[in-house]
């Protein structure tokens, strides 16, 4: 049945929408960063695999394919997106990581042209250095740049989380038989297993368990479904467009939530990130748009 494209689009923004909170209800618990990587990844992966064991008629197939190498990656991606999250978010400032993980769309163009062997346009390298200048104006507070941890810490687990993102999305593209819910659910249970490990079962229920269990067991699986769905009627960059709204919302839902306020150097870095890359997502679209009605474009332009 051929699906009308807001539907996509009404995927995508329910998705995102829901993944706004996601940052606010990990500060409500409480819990230091490992502890709650044991909390998600185990009811994530919990979900996912119960969904795949109960939906897919060819297992045997799937765990075959998910044995490959892009098999591996993929697992290998969504255990460091799920490690690095939670682990930046109680390290750092909610904006500072939630402005590098915004940079996810940018750097899924850089490993097209790596692992695919897709040019990467002028456009991009442009919107990549505008990205990084505003994430290093967030960081630096004021007047301490490089002399503020925490921020730092938190780029860069943001930047890793983009990045496994970013490997996700590709290691898909260039492998798209391997069955999504078997590897996401796989590499989250093993990085809900590792935080439950490191942490110990005894120090698991300190802090606030109903506000990590909202995030596991609601958030990321309504989110993490709805905007993989999207992505199958209507354009990646659509999604990764709507996927910013967590950019700007997810700091402010924090703000209303504790009261941890963005500062001024971050409202104006993140205002720079979201500005990059909604303009980015833009010059796509209208290639796009082009190509559609009957305009040559460049097919490295198209695929940057």
């Amino acid at each position: 049945m051929t699906r009308s494209p807001l539907f996509g689009l009404g995927l995508a923004a329910m998705g995102a929408l829901v993944l706004t909170p996601d940052a606010l209800f990990m500060r409500l618990s409480g819990m230091a960063g490992l502890q709650m990587l044991g909390w998600r990844g185990i009811c994530l992966g919990t979900i996912f695999l119960t969904i795949w064991a109960a939906t897919s008629r060819r297992r045997r197939g799937d765990l075959t394919r998910l044995a490959s190498p892009a098999g591996v990656v993929l697992v290998a991606a969504q255990f460091s997106n799920a490690l690095f999250f939670p682990v930046g978010i109680a390290a750092a400032p909610v904006a500072v990581m939630l402005l590098a993980v915004a940079t996810a769309p940018v750097w899924s163009a850089l490993l097209s042209r790596l692992v695919l062997g897709e040019t990467t346009a002028r456009s991009t390298w442009v919107t990549i250095m505008a990205v990084l200048a505003g994430i290093g104006w967030a960081v630096s507070g004021e007047g301490e740049l490089g002399l503020n941890l925490a921020a730092l810490t938190g780029a860069a687990c943001g930047l890793a989380v983009a990045l496994s993102l970013a490997t996700n999305f590709v290691t898909l593209r260039r492998a798209p038989d391997i069955p999504i819910l078997l590897a996401i659910g796989l590499g989250a249970l093993l990085s809900g297993t590792t935080g439950w490990l490191v942490t110990g079962p005894a120090a698991m229920t300190e802090g606030t368990v109903w506000a990590i269990l909202v995030t596991g067991l609601v958030i990321l699986p309504v989110s993490f479904f709805s905007l993989s769905l999207a992505s199958r009627h209507t354009a990646a960059a659509n999604v990764s467009l709507f996927l910013l709204l967590e950019t700007v919302l997810g700091p402010l839902w924090v703000w209303l939530g504790t009261g941890e306020a963005p500062t001024q150097r971050m409202l104006t870095g993140g205002a720079v990130v979201v500005a990059s890359l909604a303009a980015y997502l833009a010059h796509q679209r209208a290639l796009a748009r082009r190509g559609r009605f009957g305009r040559k474009v460049p097919a490295d332009r198209m695929r940057s």
